[in-house]
């Protein structure tokens, strides 16, 4: 049987009556008294009894025919769920991003896609922008958020630039770098972090840093600047709080432009159309412009 059937036996129930029935399901009486043959051969039973005042129900035709109201609740119940999926956002969003952004930026995004749809799922792997591109290409992830100016050919959206600034506690001035004994602490990033210091650094002395200390993570490094034991280079997203007595200087490529680094939301196109991934997008699109407007 299907559900058009279901629907016959739970109208002639309900109506007692083969024209009134014929006329809500917009069929003959002759039609009508045929399925009901059908259905009722299908059973191999009796369900209802014609009588000069109507259509009376069998005792196996109650059992059938509440049977065919639950089938039928049951079909309204999972078209509504169908429904809602196409409004709703399901799924898991499968995220991978610099481990940076995953620290002091997407917390802040998650909390607000986290909020406004809480059906969805997260998963989210942090790491260097190579082993990331890595996740994109072998389907691991939907999207991909990483720093530097990737070759990516597929989908590519802008989220952030963040310019560069020298953090110590005691130099001023950028030129104070060339004789200082203080150490430089780095932390460990991808290469194109390194290769644009690199670059820079050149550029402005001829000789490179006496002393380095060289540590694993950035908050390590930005705490350890912090604390006086040496000079760090580190992206103004690192840095939004107030700290005491520390100094913030730009790094200037040039006369008229900064230092910076692009951070970049990357993916393939049948990723974006997912549901989820398009929510995560306008999140991150209305989080922007908040932040703009602030």
């Amino acid at each position: 049987m299907n559900t058009s059937e279901f629907q016959i036996l739970a109208v002639l129930a309900k109506e007692k009556n083969m024209r009134k029935a014929a006329e809500r399901l917009f069929v003959s009486q002759p039609a009508l008294s045929q399925r009901l043959q059908s259905i009722e051969k299908v059973w191999n039973t009796k369900i209802f009894i014609r009588t000069q005042k109507g259509l009376l129900i069998t005792p196996a035709g109650e059992k059938i025919v509440e049977f065919a109201e639950e089938v039928l609740s049951k079909d309204a119940k999972v078209r509504e769920e169908i429904t809602s999926l196409d409004k709703e956002v399901y799924g898991t969003l499968k995220i991978a991003v610099a481990t940076i952004i995953g620290q002091y930026w997407l917390p802040k995004v998650l909390k607000r896609f986290i909020q406004k749809y809480p059906n969805a799922k997260v998963s989210l792997v942090t790491g260097w922008s190579s082993d990331i591109v890595k996740s994109l290409y072998e389907d691991e992830v939907h999207v991909g958020i990483i720093r530097g100016n990737p070759e990516w050919k597929g989908v590519k959206k802008h989220l952030l630039k963040d310019n560069l600034y020298l953090v110590d506690t005691e130099i001023e001035e950028l030129s104070e770098l060339e004789y200082t004994e203080r150490p430089f602490i780095q932390f460990k990033s991808d290469s194109t972090y390194y290769q644009d210091i690199q670059v820079w650094w050149h550029k402005k002395f001829q000789s490179p840093p006496k002393r380095t200390i060289v540590v694993d993570q950035i908050e390590t490094c930005k705490q350890m600047a912090l604390n006086g034991i040496g000079y760090a280079i580190l992206p103004s997203i690192t840095l939004q709080d107030d700290y005491d007595n520390i100094k913030k200087i730009p790094l200037e490529e040039d006369e008229v432009s900064k230092l910076h680094r692009d951070t970049w939301l990357i993916g393939y196109e049948s990723a974006f159309n997912l549901k989820q991934v398009q929510a995560f997008i306008d999140i991150v699109t209305e989080y922007q412009a908040a932040n703009i407007q602030e």
